[in-house]
């Protein structure tokens, strides 16, 4: 009885190291991950004793999973309710009795990075119907100036120097600006036939933004591999590649390339409609620079959501505009520069101070778009350690991943009924670049955390995310 008694935990702990040993070994010898690079980082979550490892020092380009860096840096500095505000003001005077402004309709931009954002559609509802009515209710029924802009809450580099041409253009490399709107991206609307034919456009919306497009774009098969090639504050572009064939209405989107004079552009429009007659062209402080004796009178702020519902958008959905606009507003916060550089060496300061070894670790955005980046899977956990056990908002941060086959970009993986309320993780993902990180629960109750990053695989995607999956299922079955 005492043999059998001893033999039972020295077989769960043969069990468990052999799965370590069969999984691991044969993700490795795949051959999809022949030629490829592979960092691998499995802890504890209570002690943070390492459990598996494959060279988890080793530095890759990561993808996605560095909003992960960005969003906790953000979390810890500025907190689960910190929120971005944008006003509406006027310089000049009002002559009340005729309801003339003699001066400028201003829309101060305070950073925010959902401003009108379709991602919550319940907090900004006919936000410029709802200005034009703060407008109208101090009386003011004739502009005799313009609607400008202040978009210089941050610098005037929208994105950082180190992204693809061919991401600029579009709706996922959207650059940040003082004032962002409508999650900085236009919808492009196409009529398209038959295979090999030219796809019509139909409609550019907002309408506002002015885009010129010269239309290279082919209909061809049943995928989108439409891009837009266009760069900030430009006016002008093209679109090159195919869309699918025989499609009534497709939408292709593409970043806004001056979101701030966008907005002023539909704030006059709406303006003239209401029949508040506008005499000057709307204009930004970037184009038309205001003067210090430019004294803004407030007429109504619009607040965000919290930051912790911002964030839960950002890790679920992967919007790297909220994470670029995070990393400005930490540079602006912590160092009074809302700059990309700025911001980066807040997020650097925040790893020094929190215990992760910078050897390896580098951050050239803050959304993982960047070819230039590079992290280790060892670094990673080590931040999502000290979340879970030393974070003031481990909470919000916890939420803010997506549930394994059920959420966000989670939603078509890991839904084997293994994962079911055990795993909650951040995926990223570029040409050939898988990587996954997050916390998993095994069924005898042991918390973990994991980080695998895999660059330059030359089989299907697919083969790699299994063998992903079949890790960490297997670490879930025998730990």
């Amino acid at each position: 009885m005492i043999r059998k008694l001893l033999l039972f935990p020295l077989l769960l702990i043969y069990s468990a190291l052999e799965a370590q040993q069969v999984s691991i070994s044969r993700f490795l010898s795949d051959s999809s991950i022949q030629h490829a690079s592979v960092s691998l980082c499995i802890i504890d979550a209570n002690t943070g004793e390492i459990i598996a490892e494959h060279e988890s020092r080793k530095s890759l380009s990561q993808a996605s999973v560095m909003k992960l860096i960005t969003s906790a840096a953000a979390l810890e500095i500025l907190g689960p309710d910190y929120t971005f505000k944008t006003i509406i003001g006027y310089t000049g005077e009002i002559n009340r009795k005729h309801g003339i402004l003699n001066g400028d309709i201003i829309i101060k931009g305070g950073g925010d990075p959902a401003l009108a954002s379709e991602n919550f559609p319940d907090h900004y509802i006919n936000i410029f119907n709802q200005w034009v009515e703060d407008i109208n209710n101090i009386g003011i029924r004739r502009i005799n100036g313009g609607v400008i802009t202040d978009d210089s809450y941050y610098d005037y580099q929208p994105v950082p120097p180190g992204w693809n041409w061919e991401d600029i253009g579009n709706y996922y490399g959207a650059g940040v600006y003082g004032l962002s709107i409508f999650d900085n991206t236009i919808k492009i609307h196409f009529k398209t036939g038959e295979e090999g034919s030219v796809p019509v456009i139909t409609g550019i919306f907002p309408e506002e933004s002015g885009m010129e497009l010269v239309n290279y774009l082919t209909a061809s098969g049943t995928s989108d591999q439409g891009y837009v090639f266009s760069s900030p504050y430009s006016q002008s572009g093209w679109i090159a590649g195919t869309i699918p064939v025989n499609r009534e209405d497709f939408v292709l989107k593409a970043s806004a390339q001056d979101p701030p004079l966008l907005a002023a552009r539909i704030l006059s429009d709406r303006l003239s409609e209401a029949g508040i007659k506008v005499r000057n062209e709307p204009t930004t402080s970037r184009i038309f620079p205001l003067t210090d004796g430019d004294h803004l009178k407030h007429i109504s702020t619009t607040v965000s959501p919290p930051l912790s519902a911002i964030i839960e958008v950002l890790n679920h959905e992967s919007v790297n505009l909220y994470a670029e606009h995070l990393l400005k507003e930490l540079g602006k916060v912590a160092r009074g520069d809302g700059s990309i550089t700025s911001g980066k060496m807040v997020v650097n300061e925040f790893l020094d101070t929190i215990g992760v070894e910078k050897q390896g670790m580098f951050i050239d955005d803050g959304s993982g778009l960047s070819p230039q980046d590079a992290i280790n899977s060892r670094g990673l956990v080590t931040v999502l350690y000290y979340m879970r056990n030393n974070g003031r908002y481990f909470d919000d941060y916890l939420r803010s991943l997506p549930e394994a086959g059920k959420e966000g970009t989670l939603k078509s993986y890991f839904r084997d009924e293994v994962f079911e309320n055990r795993l909650k993780a951040k995926s990223g993902s570029m040409t050939r670049v898988r990587s996954y990180a997050g916390y998993f629960e095994t069924y005898s109750g042991r918390e973990m955390i994991f980080s695998i990053i895999v660059d330059n695989f030359t089989g299907p995607s697919g083969m790699v995310v299994s063998g992903i999956e079949e890790i960490i299922k297997e670490y879930i079955t025998y730990w």
